[in-house]
Order: structure tokens, then C-alpha cells, then sequence
């Protein structure tokens, strides 16, 4: 997912024209970065899970851990923009990023489910500080009216780390290797231990890489000279201020927030209990479940290619409500299906969500003019979903003895929501 504004700003001098290639590569490995953070969670949550002996609703909070942080640093990371600019705002976002990342190994070291926790809470405060800066400096890396095209080339390599994430981390992290309570108790005490120990280990080193490589990125930012940034001001920013709740008397904006808190929280609720509905439900191992998640990815990519070329023909809120009821009908095929029907089904949601976020965003700040900056703030904090509804729905699957389908009756309301807002709820009106 991408979070930013739609403030205006330009670039100034002799970066308007040129120069500004390699700022906008750079850039675009941010958005890649990120989306590694956030889709190898769909392989962290069961390997933790077996790794740390958790629950359902234990190992989901991985996906809190991270969402959490962007719901606190919503605000700070705006502050920090304001204060420092882009440039050093990308540095410390990274920085902070790739300390968490480093968290991993003595996290492993000690099989400490809290030092996980707090590692993965590092690295979301990192990714608030990187996607607060990088999407708007991608829109002003270039001519103005190719701005849109800019975003959606970036955002295509954010949908591209969904494939290759879940690839990386079934690779590298999971071992494919699973013993019921059972054959655990039957095991000797420091085989169990070495056994498990050697589970959680298996983390150390891509994340070891991932900090390392954070670090490099770090350090080519410091060094290399980013077009300047100015920004322009509206009259009505000049003569207006609107307080960041005064805003929220727009109910298309009131809305949503609501409709982007729930589609944040089903995305992550498909990607985290991917890999443990793969197996339950379609009957595959952990290994070709990870590569499935995999294939998921691609289709969100693939579907947000798709999208785009969608948005040519009809209006962004009749393509959301189309895609809405696709994802509701998918989730129902999910929940009721057995066999291969339930791979088939989790894959069609990754290529029907890709377009939500970025058509729920856009349509919550339309027609806001100054008051945009305002707006933003409350659709990034909607993203705290995120940390919500996967809580939610591991603690539903616990409770009706490890159904992992019927979890995915969670995400079914999610899509319900997000049909009423596309329907009703995206129409412009002040309160």
C-alpha cells in the first residue's frame, strides 16, 4: 500500500527540466523496499507462529506491531517532513527501517516474541517516515501533467515486492518442516528447543541482508544532490487554516476513512492467514503455500496494471464498487469452497483489491483543495485497520478451533463496507 498528499509543490532552478533520472530511481526502490517490509509479514506470522509456539491471535500481532506504528507516527512523520525536508526524511525513515531490520537476530537469538514485536514496530515507524516523503516527491520528479504516471510506475514496483517477497521469504525463511503438539511433546526436551531454535533462526539472515542493503541505500541518499523542493501555495492556503478535525465535516472524507480502514484491514487479513488457509483449506504444504502467496502478488501487480487501463472507460467509483462485489463473491468461494477452488479464490482477491487504495484515497480528498494536507493525515491513520482486523480474525479462528475459513468471514464485511462507500458513501458533501 502507498500512502501520501496531493500538495502542491515544484521542483526549482535547473532540476525542473533535468536531473532528475536518478532521484526518481532511487525513489522507486523505496516503494520496492517497503513492499518487501510489508508482504514478507504474510510468510513472518506462520513461521513465528510454529517458531515461537503462538496462536492465531498471538502471531497476528506481527501485522499490529506494524500498523500500529503508522497510526502513531502519522502525525510526527508530517512534522518531521515539514521540519527537515525530504531528503533527510528518507535518511532517518531508513535508518530506522534497517534498525529493526537488525532487531531480528537477537530477536532469533532468544526466540523472544516481544523483541519481534518491537523490531517489526521499529521498522513501521520507518516505512510512515518513507512513504510520508516518497509519494508526493515522486509526483514532482519530472513534468507536471505526467505526475499521475509517475505514481503509478512507482507504485507498480510496491505491487512487484508483492510477488517477490513471498518468494524470498519461503525460500529463505521457511523451512517446511512442521510437527503437530503432538510429535512435539514426544520429543526430547533440548531437541524441541534445538529444533525451534533453529526455526526462529532462519530470519537472521535476510533480515541481516535487508538492514544491510537499507543502510547502502541510506548512504547513496546522503550523497547524492535531490532536486530542491518549493512549495507553492494557494490563496486560499494563505487566507485559510483548517484544523485537523475541522476537516473531517466533508462526509465523503468522514467516509473514506472508514471504507480505508476496512479495506487496509482485509487486505492484511488475506495476506496474513494466507499461507495457514492454503494449507487447511486447499490441502498444500507450507512450502507451495509460500510460493502461492507468491503468485498472489502477481496478480495484485498484474491488477493494478489492469486498473489503471479500467479507469480509461468508466468512473473510479463504479470500478471500486465492480471490484467490491468480485472480492465479496471471492471471499464467499473462500469461506465455503474446498480443494484447489480456494487457491484459485485467494489469488482473484489479490488482482480485485489492487486498485482500493489508491481509488479510496483519491476519491476522500476530492475537491479539497488546502484542506488536503489535513485529509491525508486521517486516511494515513485510517490505515491502523491494518493493526485491527487481523487481531480480530486470528482470535476468531481460535475460538472455533483453528477455522481458518471461517476467519475469512472478516474480511467478507470488510468488502461489504467498501461496496456501501463506492455506492453511497464517495459523494461529495459538506456537513
Amino acid at each position: 500500500m502507498e500512502i501520501g498528499t496531493k500538495t502542491p509543490i515544484k521542483l526549482t532552478g535547473a532540476a525542473s527540466t533535468k536531473g532528475y533520472l536518478l532521484p526518481f530511481i532511487l525513489i522507486v526502490s523505496l516503494f520496492f523496499l517497503w513492499g518487501m517490509a510489508h508482504n514478507l509479514n504474510g510468510v513472518l506470522i506462520p513461521h513465528l507462529k510454529k517458531a515461537c509456539q503462538l496462536n492465531n491471535s498471538q502471531s497476528a500481532l506481527v501485522d499490529t506491531s506494524v500498523f500500529f506504528a503508522y497510526f502513531i507516527m502519522a502525525l510526527p512523520a508530517g512534522y518531521v517532513l515539514r521540519k527537515w525536508g525530504y531528503k533527510l526524511s528518507i535518511i532517518i525513515g531508513l535508518v530506522t527501517f534497517s534498525v529493526g531490520a537488525f532487531l531480528f537476530i537477537p530477536a532469533a537469538d532468544h526466540r523472544m516474541y516481544e523483541l519481534f514485536l518491537l523490531a517489526l514496530f521499529i521498522i513501521g515507524c520507518g516505512l510512515a517516515l518513507l512513504e510520508t516523503a516518497a509519494n508526493p516527491y515522486a509526483a514532482v520528479l519530472g513534468k507536471p501533467e505526467a505526475a499521475t504516471h509517475r505514481l503509478n510506475l512507482a507504485a507498480s514496483f510496491n505491487g512487484l515486492a508483492a510477488m517477490v517477497a513471498p518468494v524470498v521469504g519461503t525460500t529463505f525463511i521457511l523451512s517446511g518442516t512442521s510437527y503437530s503438539e503432538t510429535e512435539l511433546a514426544a520429543m526430547t526436551e533440548s531437541n524441541r528447543l534445538a529444533y525451534l531454535l533453529h526455526e526462529a533462526s532462519s530470519v537472521k539472515m535476510p533480515y541481516l541482508i535487508l538492514g544491510l542493503i537499507l543502510l547502502v541505500v541510506a548512504l547513496v541518499f546522503l550523497f547524492v544532490k535531490l532536486p530542491e523542493i518549493q512549495g507553492e501555495k494557494t490563496e486560499g492556503e494563505k487566507t485559510q487554516k483548517s484544523g485537523l478535525f475541522a476537516v473531517l465535516r466533508h462526509k465523503h472524507l468522514s467516509f473514506s476513512v472508514i471504507a480505508q480502514f476496512f479495506y487496509v484491514g482485509a487486505q492484511v487479513c488475506v495476506t496474513s492467514f494466507f499461507i495457514r488457509m492454503a494449507q487447511q483449506g486447499a490441502g498444500v504444504d507450507e512450502k507451495t503455500a509460500g510460493y502461492f502467496l507468491g503468485v498472489y502478488g502477481l496478480l495484485f501487480m498484474g491488477g493494478r496494471f489492469v486498473g489503471t487501463l479500467l479507469l480509461r472507460y468508466t468512473t473510479a467509483q463504479r470500478l471500486l464498487a465492480i471490484y467490491a462485489v468480485c472480492c465479496a463473491i471471492l471471499s464467499t468461494v473462500a469461506i465455503s469452497g474446498t480443494g484447489m477452488a480456494i487457491l484459485y479464490a485467494l489469488g482473484g482477491l489479490g488482482f480485485f483489491m489492487s486498485i482500493m487504495f489508491p481509488t479510496i484515497f483519491s476519491l476522500g480528498i476530492a475537491g479539497l483543495g488546502n484542506e488536503t494536507k489535513q485529509a491525508s493525515s486521517w486516511l494515513i491513520m485510517s490505515i491502523v485497520g491494518g493493526a485491527v482486523f487481523p487481531f480480530v480474525t486470528g482470535n476468531i479462528i481460535d475460538a472455533l478451533h483453528d477455522n481458518t475459513q471461517i476467519g475469512y468471514s472478516v474480511p467478507l464485511v470488510c468488502y461489504l463496507v467498501i461496496l456501501w462507500f463506492a455506492l453511497k458513501g464517495y459523494k461529495p458533501a459538506k456537513a
